[in-house]
């Protein structure tokens, strides 16, 4: 038994590292780059000394505050601060792109921390030693200080990196060179940046795009600026670039949505739209890994009296083996064995050449036939129910897929690809998915498949996994989309 457990943790441990690199779990994560964390920790230091000096010189002026008074001290400042932040005051600070600070914001921020201190004194200071003077005094000379520490603290910044250059980011455009030189113009109006460098939407093509980001790695790139020409096909590069703790900027065109989470922003006249890079890359990941093993390990157990009596039914059937292996094309393009239970003749693959002038989907990339006469009896029972699905969580229990995701291909249809579909290719394989609970096999246009695949992986949750999960059910029982 204990062999069995340090097995079994093996298998665990080596099924885990095998997906390592999905797009949703990078071999690592960097905090986002850039010097916007010494931008963001200076200017909260100035404040915290300018709310400080308004602090002495209210109770200087009338003392209120007794044996309390650090305490309280402490707390009014960290409530003002709390509240700056909260209410984006240091985004100029930290964001891409510059922006004016709202000293409107400011004010309004400044008078809704005053109305949580005063309420912190109501509930555990003597209110009578408070006199409505000093309340609008300590508010009014805190607010004035904090307006003018910004003020100073933005024409501080401005001619330190104008003039010498200090606390600039360095980054990185991706451009046709028709576009470089007005790109170039729009950033060299921001005080914050240095251009380290330029290339073609080339540098973004899969055989190029890990030199390229080993590239902005060795010069320390914090942000890039990518036409939309350049990006288009090309998604999954956001979540490489977030990886590294680069922010990427898309440089304005026709706008499409592809993301949920985007910020508008303006470079030098110019708007670009922006993906705020995470802190943490990857946790609900390995979340999903964890149940996906878990899950597929407790399933194949209590159904293994299934497993049997489909073998035996299979083999009373037909002649041939009880499982089938075909070749797909898994994540990052690397092969691996599918395991299926054995549905067609043991010369299927033989047969599909003289059966390709049959195909049903319109542009060839998938094979679908209808009334196949490869199948079967009991291999079109078990494909109305999914159940020649049924062993591919061996492949989830070795790492090669998921129990979501999109459907690996033959590597027949893989060969068919256009550049745009090999997005397919960037995270783990599925037993189920998007395309498998919105039609299956009824969907014949492979665009459209491409669209679902796109739309899961846009929009990849733990909820969405278990909303597919939960449908795929319904489906299988209702028998859609399937033969």
């Amino acid at each position: 038994m204990k062999d069995l457990a340090i097995s079994n943790q093996t298998l665990l441990s080596d099924s885990l590292n095998e997906a390592k690199l999905d797009l949703r779990a990078p071999d690592f994560a960097t905090i986002r780059k850039g010097k916007w964390w010494l931008r963001l920790l200076i200017i909260i230091s100035v404040d915290i000394a300018l709310l400080l000096i308004a602090w002495m010189l209210a109770e200087y002026n009338a003392p209120w505050l007794g044996q309390h008074e650090y305490l309280s001290m402490l707390t009014a400042i960290f409530i003002q601060i709390a509240s700056l932040y909260f209410q984006g005051n240091y985004e100029s600070f930290t964001s891409a792109g510059t922006k004016s600070d709202n000293y409107g914001n400011i004010i309004k921020t400044m008078f809704s921390a005053h109305c949580v201190i005063l309420m912190y004194c109501f509930l555990y200071q003597p209110i009578e030693d408070i006199t409505r003077s000093t309340l609008i005094f300590f508010w009014f000379i805190s607010t004035f200080l904090v307006c003018a520490g910004r003020l100073v603290m933005n024409i501080g910044f401005d001619y330190l990196q104008r003039r010498k250059n200090i606390a600039c980011d360095p980054v990185f455009v991706i451009c046709s060179s028709q576009e470089k030189e007005q790109v170039f113009s729009f950033i060299q109006q921001e005080n914050r940046y240095t251009i380290a460098g330029s290339d073609s939407a080339k540098c973004l093509d899969r055989k190029n795009r890990q030199k390229t980001l080993d590239k902005l790695n060795k010069l320390g790139i914090t942000e890039v600026f990518i036409s939309w020409d350049a990006i288009q096909n090309r998604m999954f590069l956001c979540w490489l670039f977030q990886a590294s703790g680069i922010t990427v900027n898309f440089l304005p065109v026709e706008i499409k949505a592809i993301y949920r989470d985007l910020e508008v922003h303006n470079v030098g006249g110019m708007n670009c739209l922006s993906f705020v890079c995470p802190l943490i890359i990857g946790k609900d990941f390995w979340i999903k890994r964890t149940f996906d093993i878990f899950f597929a390990t407790l399933f194949l157990i209590f159904t293994f009296p299934v497993y049997l009596a489909i073998a035996t039914a299979i083999k009373l059937d037909s002649p041939g083996p009880v499982f089938y292996q075909q070749t797909r094309i898994g994540l990052r393009r690397k092969e691996f064995k599918v395991w299926k239970f054995r549905t067609m003749r043991t010369d299927a693959d033989k047969m599909q050449k003289e059966l390709e002038a049959l195909n049903e989907t319109k542009d060839g990339v998938l094979f679908k036939i209808k009334d196949d006469p490869r199948v079967t009896q009991i291999g079109k029972f078990l494909r109305r129910y999914s159940l020649d699905e049924l062993p591919q969580l061996f492949n989830v229990v070795l790492g090669e897929m998921s129990l979501v995701g999109p459907r690996p291909l033959p590597t027949r249809d893989v060969d068919k690809f256009s550049e745009g579909h090999f997005i397919r290719q960037e995270v783990l394989p599925g037993v189920t998915g998007m395309w498998q609970v919105s039609g299956r096999s009824d969907i014949l246009d492979f665009d459209q498949v491409i669209k679902l695949d796109l739309r899961y992986i846009e929009n990849w949750s733990l909820w969405l996994d278990f909303q597919i999960l939960f449908k795929t059910v319904q489906v299988v029982l209702n028998k859609e989309g399937a033969y």
